[in-house]
């Protein structure tokens, strides 16, 4: 399994709310995909990550590549103050830790 957190800098966050919905309902229709949930940083609330988990690796990169969310996040570039930061970390087995 792996976790994949967008990252993205927005100037108006009201205005990516719409796109992040689409975005998931999107993805969740994707084989492989297993939940996600967005955050505000609370610091900065223009920082906001989707974070979302996927069966595999090659689950994600078809969703990545897909035309829907290409054209979702043309949608939101208007809002966006930079290009989305993607990081996939594959989640440890901690049931050996013990």
């Amino acid at each position: 399994m792996i976790k994949v957190i967008v990252g993205y800098k927005v100037k108006r966050i009201v205005d990516i709310e719409p796109v992040l919905v689409k975005l998931r309902a999107h993805a969740m229709q994707y084989p492989g995909f297993i939940s996600s949930e967005n955050l505000v940083s609370e610091r900065d609330s223009s920082i906001i990550a989707m974070v979302s988990t996927w069966d595999k690796s090659d689950d994600w990169k078809e969703w990545e590549k897909s035309t829907i969310r290409q054209e979702l996040l043309q949608e939101a570039n208007e809002v966006l103050e930079q290009e989305p930061r993607v990081t996939i970390y594959r989640i440890m087995p901690t049931d050996r830790w013990l």
